[in-house]
């Protein structure tokens, strides 16, 4: 998981060490005011790239009601483009959950584990600008209330697939 904001000095630093897509991804999100974007799902480029993005109006809930995810074939860069705060819950996976939705092969791209309040869960807190990338290994629990109550959230997800930031060798390794 890489967490960060558009809005601090050191962003292109930041962004220098991460793979094209996801840089693409974040200038995106920097470059575009989010905010005012119809909400909707869209198939856009990003230099090329097909990827997906998401743009969700909710609002944040109680973390009991909510369910880890993960996902396989894309890179999650999520968004706060408004409102909140959020946190965010997030865990390496472990092959140890106990499933509870298997997406994966559907275009979602999605698994659910049910709650686990023995698994090693860690938070940060999204403000709007924040970002988090989670990658396929990063159980992640998005839109959780930060205060004694939910809060309206605007949130931009863009679905990077993970093969557009494997190295050449390593997607033509897993080709063959």
């Amino acid at each position: 998981m890489i967490f960060g904001n558009i809005y601090k000095p050191m962003l292109e630093e930041q962004l220098a060490v991460l793979p094209g897509p996801l840089r693409n991804a974040i200038r995106y999100l920097r470059d575009n005011d989010m905010a005012v974007h119809e909400p909707g799902v869209f198939n856009i480029e990003l230099d090329g790239l097909p990827v997906i993005l998401q743009v969700l109006d909710l609002d944040t809930k109680d973390r009991e009601s909510l369910r880890p995810e993960i996902h396989r074939k894309n890179i999650d860069v999520q968004f706060l483009a408004k409102g909140g705060p959020e946190e965010a819950g997030f865990y390496s996976k472990d092959e140890t959950g106990q499933v509870d939705e298997d997406l994966l092969d559907t275009p979602r791209d999605i698994l659910f584990f049910c709650n686990d309040p023995e698994a090693p869960e860690g938070r940060i807190r999204l403000v709007p600008g924040s970002y988090a990338i989670y990658f396929p290994w990063d159980v992640h629990i998005p839109a959780i209330q930060a205060g004694a109550g939910p809060a309206a959230i605007r949130k931009i997800v863009i679905k990077v697939p993970l093969e557009s930031c494997l190295p050449g060798d390593a997607r033509q390794g897993e080709e063959s």
